[in-house]
């Protein structure tokens, strides 16, 4: 498996269209500071109020919610509220991701923090996540139920994220668990909502939760080889970003559990006591085979998640769809 980039699948495109209508009104109902901060973040707005032509992100979270209620027979439209929902708490999470990374940009712009101050990020991502909840409660209380369940293992994904920094060595299990929170959560959820919303059985519902879980370990495993070896100009990160913050990541955790040399050698640079430049830490994980076991972890989760998109009956069209979306977002160069 390799990180060559696919052509962008055309649920995307339609979930983004189909959503961003709700979406926009949702965050049109915040109070007038939140609403511009958040209309900046989303992308269609630039920091003085400027319209926007072009959008930011890619509206997966969305694009799965609504293939999950398709796929179990339901119409695009009854999962709106919960893409919309899922699309605020993931918006929510990076804007506080910013703060806590101290990341300064992010798709090539300032980040919230960056332009209005990190009291501001914080309260701006808070209005966020409690506008979600707003959204889908009127709605099957089974999503918001799920929902909220998301959000607490994410938070419990992004704290162990933030301990880990404050220590020399992580074993791979516990990144793994940290990852499942942070990042696998929300998309399982995501399917989840939208299979509740379009009227899914158990069977179904827990199959597609299943399928986002695995797509969402795919993804960090993705993302996290990007945040070494991806290119600047496409990631719209800093050059080695995730090597700069000295991250554990599931590379570099996976060779300091690997023992041997290169495991010292990356124990001591994380432990500051060894100055390595940034590219010579790169070219040890890279020699040591965690790029490339990277992906191949990243393509066993996307065969898990295939699994089990094929145990249960599902409109055809939609799980080919999903399928569709699996491999573009395990396959992308940003």
């Amino acid at each position: 498996m390799t990180t060559n980039a696919v052509s962008v699948p055309p649920a995307l495109g339609r979930a983004r269209t189909l959503v961003d209508p709700a979406l926009r009104a949702a965050v049109a109902g915040l109070d007038p500071a939140n609403r511009a901060i958040s209309e900046y973040h989303l992308g269609w707005t630039e920091a003085d109020g400027t319209p926007r032509e072009r959008a930011g992100g890619k509206a997966v979270r969305p694009a799965v919610a609504i293939l999950a209620a398709e796929a179990c027979g339901g119409s695009p439209e009854r999962a709106v509220p919960g893409a919309v929902s899922v699309e605020l708490i993931h918006n929510f999470s990076l804007i506080h991701d910013d703060v806590m990374d101290e990341d300064a940009e992010r798709r090539h712009r300032p980040t919230v923090w960056a332009l209005w101050g990190i009291p501001a990020a914080i309260l701006s991502g808070d209005a966020l996540q409690n506008l979600a909840q707003q959204v889908l409660l009127p709605c099957d209380p089974r999503a918001s139920i799920a929902l909220g369940e998301a959000v607490s293992e994410l938070i419990r994904g992004q704290t162990e994220d933030l301990a880990f920094e404050r220590r020399d060595w992580v074993e791979l299990p516990e990144c793994r668990a940290m990852a499942a929170g942070k990042t696998g959560a929300l998309l399982s959820a995501s399917a989840r909502i939208g299979a509740l919303l379009g009227g899914g059985d158990d069977s179904a519902v827990d199959a597609l939760s299943t399928y986002g879980a695995h797509v969402g370990m795919a993804f960090q495993w993705v993302d996290d080889v990007l945040g070494i070896w991806g290119d600047p100009a496409v990631t719209g990160k800093p050059v080695l970003s995730d090597l700069r913050g000295r991250k554990k990541s599931l590379p570099v955790t996976f060779v300091l559990s690997a023992g041997g040399g290169s495991a010292r050698a990356i124990g001591d640079w994380l432990a500051g006591s060894e100055v390595l430049d940034l590219p010579r830490v790169a070219d040890v994980l890279e020699e040591a085979g965690a790029r490339e076991w990277a992906l191949a972890e990243a393509g066993r989760e996307v065969d898990l998640a295939n699994q089990a998109l094929d145990s249960v009956p599902l409109t055809e069209s939609a799980r080919d769809e999903l399928k569709e979306l699996t491999r573009f977002l395990t396959h992308r160069e940003a």
